[in-house]
């Protein structure tokens, strides 16, 4: 089967050249929509695997449901992923939603498993856009999760702030539809988007109670890191990434 294609719509683009990273600079924050029900996805399942290797890199892998009725209900996807996607598409104005699909830092999307191609889209974006420029930092301590986003006086002085539990590694054992018989690893399955509020360009905190993360899906023992991001725009028109970080819960 060839990557899954669905159309949608309206406007982002970016351009080329490349920006140099500092030690412990974050690169790009990369979401992968995938689909248990897909057959084309497996390969950018396993690269997404490899990639998250890279400390400078933060891996989001996010389920969808559009593929259910193929056969198999994807046990990870959340229809808030399938809504992200087409978010992305109506901002960029492409109409471009399929599986698998990867977004670099909120602004370029590329097929999931070409590594090349994923790979030039940092570039693009760090060229063009200067993402994760703000270092947000996220502790977890005294039972709670605690961030906090600085002060800016740069171009992009307003944003979303979203705390996402994460499953780092989670094998799924596929009993019906195209990857029928085999068992796959998913890395870093977004589990739910909790938005911590809004971020003014102004020094701000925000914090939750650890005991809050869990939702009907899954359970606190089933997530193990913790992923935060400040992004442009807003949940129907998400825009450029603008700082991301990460802890852990074991």
């Amino acid at each position: 089967m060839n990557y899954r294609h669905i159309t949608f719509a309206s406007a982002i683009i970016c351009t080329s050249l490349t920006a140099p990273v500092l030690a412990g600079e974050p690169r790009a924050v990369i979401e992968l929509f995938t689909s248990q029900g897909c057959s084309s996805c497996p390969p950018a399942d396993k690269l997404a695997g490899e990639l998250a290797q890279d400390p400078s890199l933060l891996i989001m892998s996010l389920p969808v449901d559009y593929w259910d009725y193929l056969g198999w209900k994807d046990t990870l996807a959340l229809r808030g992923h399938t809504e992200r996607e087409r978010a992305y598409a109506n901002a960029r104005g492409d109409r471009e939603i399929y599986t698998p699909q990867v977004v670099v830092n909120g602004l370029v999307h590329v097929l999931g498993s070409d590594r090349a191609g994923i790979e030039k889209a940092i570039a693009q974006t760090r060229g063009s856009a200067a993402p994760l420029t703000l270092p947000v930092k996220i502790t977890v301590a005294d039972g709670k999760v605690t961030v906090n986003v600085p002060a800016t006086a740069g171009d992009h002085q307003k944003g979303e702030v979203w705390l996402c539990p994460i499953t780092s590694k989670a094998p799924v054992a596929i009993g019906r539809g195209e990857n029928n018989g085999r068992t796959l690893t998913y890395t870093n399955v977004v589990r739910r988007w909790v938005k911590l509020g809004d971020w003014s360009g102004k020094a701000a905190t925000f914090s939750v109670p650890v005991a809050d993360l869990p939702a009907a899906e899954y359970s606190l023992s089933d997530v193990d890191q913790l992923a935060v991001i400040v992004q442009d725009g807003d949940a129907a028109k998400p825009g450029l990434m603008l700082g991301a970080a990460t802890a852990s819960l074991r």
